[in-house]
């Protein structure tokens, strides 16, 4: 029976990035997740690696300081799928005083250490063209620097990383009991073959919307820690051409965000609003299609409609339940507990968000060295994720070397291998000379080379894994397309059975 030193239960950002900092520590890691990586709260975010500038109105100072610290950290470690954007945030003559948004940014760009980002600035809405999609009355707005990432990437390239250090990664596999044994755990693993049974001196338990469900099922400890609070985006037919995004501020003291996206298209996003039920039924109302077009309306000339909507996603977070009286009002900052009820260590993570992960997994890495015996230091901020060793200015153009190492390449698909695989976009065209070396394309230049990778490294097993959390190329291809990839993935998933 195989044991472990850390199980993990839970493949979103928080777990994989657990998974990632322990095994690169010296302890033998496992982890579970239930369905595919990225596949809960983790994909459906408004991916953005920020700190969080309207928290400084709830006075969240230390969450907004660690996350501003972050953003280079991160842009370092994965420079292939985080890159700096900048955010125009509009004056409104009948909302927050110009001084007070002046002083926020102030501290936004100071609080944290910023080096490479650019400061903010004053811009004039008349004569810049970030001006031009908005209506004529506003006139002035404050222009400042976060980040962006593509979420469901940050999340299966720390489980690769963890792989590739050690750690047995383990999707498609959910924990179904755990009991006391010895100085441990034992666990049953529930997969497609069949249950297994493991043993590990210590669990984290990293469900995210379901951290307390897994408490209750396979630990019998009923418990209500999280308060679930659903955001839902929109996704429209691009509504601007410039590579800057928007932050409006709105009459209910929320804001929302109309981004780049994709190339071709515009995201909007996000709302709050509590939320009861099966986080994995969460669905986009009508009442938040309806603020969502009527909050962006009040700022673009050109109206958000209904039939401008190609797309739609909802995600439920689980926020620590503080007691607060707002969806909006709820901390984002992460708490972890460890139990001490007389059982073998289990350490229970609730929050958190993309930009405070790894800072995350560093806390849960001490109360593991507290709980079980340290094992190394803290490692992971020098340490880049797979296919981002390479410099920032480098990064930048990765895509014009791609093209100059196989000129066949498209413009377009250069620049999305490039920032989507980094460095590792060379073994999917390792020798390839034309684009019909690459294999049947399915639609949007996804070709079979492509899918061969991300089943063989990424564990990619249906055409949802391939088009909505390694790439987002489920906006582009049709329905036969996708019933094509699916007839493909199949038999290759025969193939690589039939190989092992």
């Amino acid at each position: 029976m195989t044991h472990y030193d850390v199980f993990v239960i839970g493949g979103g950002i928080n777990g994989c990035g657990v998974a990632r900092d322990l095994v690169g520590r010296g302890y033998r890691v496992g982890l579970a997740e239930k369905n595919d990586f990225a596949s809960g709260t983790s994909s459906w975010s408004t991916k953005l690696i920020h700190g969080g500038l309207r928290y400084l109105e709830h006075y969240e100072f230390r969450l907004v300081r660690e996350a501003l610290m972050e953003r280079e950290v991160l842009w370092a470690m994965a420079p292939h799928i985080i890159w700096p954007l900048r955010f125009v945030l509009p004056h409104h003559s009948g909302l927050r005083p110009s001084w007070l948004l002046r002083l926020g940014l102030a501290l936004y760009d100071n609080l944290g250490g910023r080096k490479r980002l650019p400061p903010t600035r004053v811009v004039n809405l008349k004569t810049d063209p970030v001006g031009v999609p908005l209506r004529d009355e506003f006139v002035k707005a404050f222009e400042y620097s976060d980040c962006w990432v593509d979420d469901s990437r940050l999340v299966v390239l720390n489980a690769r990383d963890a792989a590739d250090r050690g750690a047995d990664i383990m999707p498609r596999t959910e924990v179904t009991a755990a009991e006391p044994s010895g100085d441990g755990w034992a666990l049953s693993l529930r997969t497609e073959d069949g249950v297994k049974r493991v043993t590990t001196s210590m669990v984290v338990n990293a469900g995210g919307p379901w951290v307390d469900g897994i408490l209750g099922k396979a630990f019998g400890k009923n418990s209500h820690n999280v308060r679930l609070v659903q955001g839902s985006h929109i996704v429209i037919r691009q509504k601007f051409d410039h590579g800057r995004a928007y932050i409006f501020q709105n009459s209910d003291q929320r804001i929302i965000f109309a981004i780049p996206y994709e190339d071709d298209f515009t995201l909007i996003g996000t709302t709050d609003q509590d939320y009861q039920g099966d986080p994995r039924e969460a669905k986009i109302t009508d009442g938040e299609i309806e603020y969502l077009c009527d909050k962006a309306s009040a700022y673009f000339k050109a109206p958000v409609t209904r039939d401008d909507i190609v797309w739609t996603y909802s995600g439920v977070r689980p926020l620590f339940d503080d007691g607060a009286s707002k969806a909006q009002e709820a901390t984002r900052d992460y708490v972890l507990k460890l139990t001490e009820d007389g059982r073998p260590p289990l350490l229970n993570i609730f929050g958190g968000k993309l930009t405070t992960y790894r800072r995350l997994a560093e806390s849960v890495a001490h109360k593991v060295a507290h709980a079980i015996g340290g094992k190394g230091d803290a490692w992971t901020a020098g340490a880049p994720l797979p296919g981002g060793h390479m410099p920032l200015d480098e990064a930048m153009r990765f895509d014009e070397t791609l093209r100059d190492e196989a000129p066949f390449l498209s413009e377009r698909l250069a620049r999305r291998l490039a920032r989507h695989y980094g460095l590792r976009a060379r073994e999917i065209l390792r020798g390839a000379t034309s684009m019909a070396d690459l294999g049947r394309v399915f639609g949007a230049d996804l070709t079979a080379a492509e899918v061969d990778y991300l089943m063989a490294h990424e564990w990619a097993l249906e055409p949802d894994d391939v088009l909505w959390r390694r790439s987002k190329l489920g906006l582009r291809l049709s329905k036969d397309e996708v019933a094509e990839l699916k007839e493909y993935m199949r038999s290759a998933q025969a193939r690589l059975d039939a190989a092992e």
